[in-house]
């Protein structure tokens, strides 16, 4: 037992560090809510080295501090639609064993985003964010395939 804690909480706060690093990254051109999502790495790694029930506690547990740390009510309303989302497609599709891990993850990334844009539209009250949607399935998918390649390199190279 003392074994799975001390892996939750090693997890959560690299999750925490990747959150607050990516906080202070900006790369221009970028619009308004593009990230790389560099927590997604730990998640990634927990899904397949752990399992889903730990990916699923981790995340839960990254996106309640991180929203608590360095955002607002709103950012965890995002953040937990984009989390739960993307983590249910990627559980999907690793179980479903037709997909590699970079696939996954880019899938992941998408859902990332789709989960944040159905929020985006349920607090406007408008579906009128569509024309965001091309931008994001783009942005999602390349962001989930640095995800992939980095959280592969993690799984395959990290034993806990």
């Amino acid at each position: 037992m003392r074994n799975k804690t001390a892996r939750y909480a090693l997890l959560t706060a690299l999750a925490m560090v990747l959150s607050w690093l990516e906080s202070l990254l900006v790369f221009p051109g970028l619009l308004p809510g593009m990230k790389v999502g560099l927590t997604n790495i730990v998640v990634l790694f927990a899904l397949y080295r752990m399992g889903l029930r730990d990916a699923v506690w981790i995340s839960l547990a990254r996106v309640l501090l991180a929203s608590m740390t360095f955002g607002n009510a709103y950012s965890f309303a995002y953040s937990l639609a984009g989390a739960a989302l993307s983590l249910a497609v990627m559980a999907g599709l690793k179980k479903w064993d037709k997909f590699s891990l970079l696939g996954v993850s880019a899938a992941g990334g998408v859902c990332h985003n789709l989960g944040q844009l159905a929020v985006a539209a349920a607090v406007l009250e408008t579906a009128r964010l569509g024309w965001y949607l091309p931008a994001l399935l783009a942005s999602g998918t390349a962001a989930g395939v640095v995800i992939g390649i980095a959280g592969g390199l993690a799984v395959e190279r990290v034993r806990l």
